[in-house]
């Protein structure tokens, strides 16, 4: 039996997965080595993106000190995002080279759109005794889950992601024609949705996995907590009315679509047609754009200060 590496920082490691299929006599112990060389490469070159690693506006936000001016604006600029992710999730789906692939992109955009997570092992007898507030932190259990599957699942327009960060927007005073439209977007902003249609979107599978493989790392690097924790602080202090199970649910979920994608990873890569370097343009050129959009807020913000 061969050695595991102690896992990596982003627990890009040998899974038990590999691990069975290797005693099962389904992979080499050639295969499973360059698997792992492989890992290592991705975290070295895509989980270890500025981007992932120092978030400039994201540190800066976590500290609660955004005016209502700069909130506002994140807000508008994080809506834009929020509402055309929608079009590279039904591209994704759309261009899946598989049905299994396709049915993992559908639970992302199903679940975007209002469809439940339904977990048969969980109930949620007992926790309708939540006070609004509690409801806020840790999200209403009739309207969210962060675990299961959309298969069987209940939709509600309530739980729709857009609409949750509706809520958010309007409690600084927008409406729902206000957000989310391309009208409404920085041009670095819109650089960043177009690079997402055009990449996680992309009908080449290979370029695809690897712009989903990189956002959803991206997604569960810790960014959401630094948001989580910079609008706590602002709540806290002079905007008690905001609600943002937005951004606690999807703190608390990203953890979820990163290991999906790491499986996804697992079966694509020990298929002939694997193309790493198309993986590796994929991973890179969505961080480059997601890093865009950062920095585009960040130097609205510079701008802003400097006034």
């Amino acid at each position: 039996m061969m050695t595991m590496q102690t896992p990596t920082k982003n627990n890009l490691n040998i899974s038990s997965r590999i691990t069975n299929r290797l005693d099962r006599g389904e992979l080499t112990t050639k295969q499973v080595k360059e698997f792992q060389s492989f890992l290592a490469e991705v975290e070295r070159d895509l989980l270890h993106h500025r981007i992932i690693t120092n978030n400039r506006y994201t540190q800066w936000f976590s500290l609660g000190q955004a005016t209502d001016v700069q909130l506002r604006h994140f807000i508008r600029q994080f809506s834009v995002f929020s509402n055309q992710f929608l079009i590279a999730a039904l591209l994704k789906t759309i261009n899946s080279p598989t049905l299994e692939q396709s049915r993992s992109s559908r639970e992302i955009l199903l679940n975007e759109l209002g469809v439940i997570y339904r977990n048969p092992q969980q109930s949620i007898s007992g926790r309708s005794m939540l006070t609004e507030s509690e409801k806020d932190r840790e999200g209403d259990p009739e309207l969210v889950s962060t675990e299961g599957t959309v298969d069987g699942g209940i939709c509600r327009f309530q739980a729709a992601h857009f609409e949750w960060l509706l809520q958010v927007a309007i409690g600084l005073g927008f409406s729902f024609a206000d957000i989310g439209k391309r009208r409404h977007g920085t041009l670095t902003t819109l650089h960043f949705c177009d690079e997402l249609i055009r990449l996680y979107g992309s009908d080449d599978s290979q370029i695809a996995q690897g712009a989903s493989f990189a956002v959803e790392n991206w997604a569960a690097a810790g960014f959401w907590q630094e948001l989580e924790d910079g609008l706590f602080r602002i709540k806290q202090t002079r905007h008690p009315q905001l609600l943002l199970a937005f951004f606690t649910w999807h703190n608390r979920v990203e953890a979820q679509h990163a290991g999906h994608t790491l499986e996804e990873l697992e079966t694509a890569y020990f298929q002939a047609n694997f193309n790493r370097t198309k993986f590796f343009q994929g991973g890179r050129l969505i961080l480059n754009a997601i890093a865009v959009f950062w920095d585009g807020l960040y130097k609205d913000l510079q701008q802003q200060l400097s006034r």
